[in-house]
C-alpha cells in the first residue's frame, strides 16, 4: 500500500529536481513543484485513506471503555469468595 505514495513522492522529486537544475528553472519553483504536484495530494490521498482504519480504530477503543465499565458495575463476591446475594433469590421454607 506504501509502494504509490513512494513512487509518487519520487516521480515529484525528480520533477522538482528537473526544474531546479534546467537553466529557466529555479529552486523556489522546484520547490512549490514538490509541495503543490508531490506532497499536498499524496498527504491528502493517505489521509483520506486511513479515515475506516481510524474509525475502526476508534470504534475500538470505544467497545474497550465500555466493556472495562460494565465490569466495574458488576457486583464483586466478598472477601470469602461468597456471593453477595443480589443475583440468587433467597431460599424459603414450607410453612
Amino acid at each position: 500500500m506504501h509502494l504509490i505514495p513512494i513512487a509518487w513522492l519520487y516521480v515529484a522529486l525528480m520533477m522538482a529536481v528537473a526544474e531546479a537544475v534546467h537553466p529557466q528553472g529555479s529552486v523556489l519553483g522546484a520547490l512549490v513543484t514538490f509541495l503543490l504536484y508531490g506532497l499536498g495530494p499524496v498527504a491528502l490521498v493517505v489521509y483520506l485513506l486511513a479515515t475506516p482504519a481510524r474509525r475502526r480504530a476508534r470504534r475500538a477503543a470505544a467497545e474497550a471503555e465500555n466493556a472495562v465499565a460494565s465490569a466495574a458495575s458488576e457486583p464483586q463476591p466478598d472477601a470469602r469468595s461468597e456471593s453477595t446475594g443480589g443475583r440468587v433469590a433467597p431460599v424459603r421454607k414450607e410453612l
